[in-house]
């Protein structure tokens, strides 16, 4: 039982809100010594994890270019850009984005990221549009408009991702049903996620055209009370 230590300074590590490398070396450690292994089994565990894994970390290779392109201006001028669309808001933008990002998904196009699109990209056009139409916003609003633009993102990659016979998650379910002696197919287990992409294609797009008509309801308001 012991051996499941780690399990616990995980949880406690994320309730505690510690560095979550941190954290999860450090349960790795422990669980190692606790379960019997020498210092240098761990540690050869752990490499062989990290090289096996390391593609997961290429998106840093395109930190300075994007780091150029803000330097220079690149989110004021799309801010500055969608703020010229008078029909453009932040939900519609967001729902555009959503849809755009659940396609590439299912087809495995590496198109997106929070880092490469949401940022740089998605966020200052959904703010400018929500200026354009509403004046300064308050904080919290800005940062509904942020947590949304980021949620887009979340649901097309997690949905739609399995849409793809090859991605890594439909392998994974399809070796583990395999272990269990039942017998599927890559391109059964996407199809049967498919309808999930399109469920949160529906739902996605709500939540972000809901958020518009409350910002609406609320800046009215607020011009309707200055008039007065």
């Amino acid at each position: 039982m012991i051996k499941l230590i780690g399990i616990l300074i995980i949880v406690v590590g994320f309730v505690l809100k510690l560095d979550t490398i941190a954290v999860v070396v450090g349960a790795g450690l422990i669980t190692g010594l606790v379960s019997g292994m020498s210092w240098n089994d761990i540690v050869t565990i752990l490499g062989k994890a990290f090289v096996e894994n390391r593609y997961m970390t290429i998106f840093i290779v395109s930190l300075p270019a994007i780091g150029l392109l803000e330097r220079y201006g690149l989110r004021e001028r799309a801010a500055y850009l969608i703020s010229r669309i008078r029909s453009a808001t932040a939900g519609r933008i967001t729902s555009l984005y959503l849809v755009i990002r659940t396609i590439s998904a299912v087809f495995s196009v590496r198109l997106g990221g929070h880092v490469q699109f949401i940022r740089p990209l998605i966020l200052p056009m959904s703010m400018g549009a929500a200026e354009n139409r509403y004046g300064q916003l308050e904080k919290k609003d800005e940062e509904k408009i942020k947590g949304l633009n980021a949620a887009s993102d979340n649901y097309a990659n997690f949905f739609g991702q399995n849409g793809f016979v090859a991605a890594g998650g439909v392998l994974l379910i399809v070796g583990v049903l395999k272990e269990l002696k039942i017998t599927v197919e890559a391109v059964d287990i996407a199809t049967a996620s498919l309808p999930m992409a399109g469920i949160i294609l529906v739902v996605g797009t709500a939540q972000f055209l809901l958020n518009d008509r409350r910002l609406a309801k609320k800046y009215q308001i607020r011009q309707n009370e200055k008039k007065e």
